[in-house]
This record gives C-alpha cells, structure tokens and sequence, in this order.
C-alpha cells in the first residue's frame, strides 16, 4: 500500500471528502499520527485511506479551517436545493398550457 503525504495547500476535494466523512465533528488528539519523516522532521498528520494508498494529511490550523469551509460550503450546497416536491412548476414557468382540439 502506497503512503503520502499531503500538505493542506495540496489536498485534492477527494482526499478533502474523506477527511470531512472520517472527521465529521473534526478530529481530536487521539486521530493524530506522530512520525519522523525522511529528513527526521516530526509530522503531525491525519490519517485517511483509500483501497491502494494511506493518505497522512499535515495537521494544521489551516487544515481545519479548509474542512470547517468546505463543511459550510456543502451544507449551503443542500440548503440551495428545493425540498421534495418544492417545484411547482407552473410558478416556475415550466408547464406551457395546451389547447385540445375536441375530436368530436
């Protein structure tokens, strides 16, 4: 299985939405993965999976505030959406009226 690394400036929306379904209330102290990486450095990072790569995502303040937006971003997404059976169609202009010709 395949390990990456990713910086909040690089997240791809995929890896965004996986992070928002796997956190959804965020994450706490306990999610994250402390390591050293090639250059001995300590990361701080989340981690997501996909079927053939491990995503470890930089924990940040940046972070969380990109899956704060983009949780926003979604839900205003939903709330754009009529309720079911909101369209009236005739309000809307959708339905022509057709005169019918009397076969009689």
């Amino acid at each position: 299985m395949k390990r990456v690394i990713v910086n909040f400036k690089k997240l791809t929306e995929d890896i965004l939405n996986m992070l928002v379904e796997k956190y959804p209330d965020g994450y706490n102290d306990e999610d994250i993965i402390i390591f050293k990486n090639s250059a001995g450095e300590t990361i701080e990072a989340v981690e997501v999976r996909t079927e053939d790569t491990i995503y470890l995502v930089k924990v940040s303040v940046r972070l969380e505030q990109k899956m704060e937006n983009y949780i926003l971003d979604m839900e205003e997404d939903a709330d754009d959406l009529p309720e079911e059976g909101g369209i009236d169609f005739e309000d809307e202009g959708l339905v022509k009226e057709v005169e019918e010709d009397d076969e009689d």
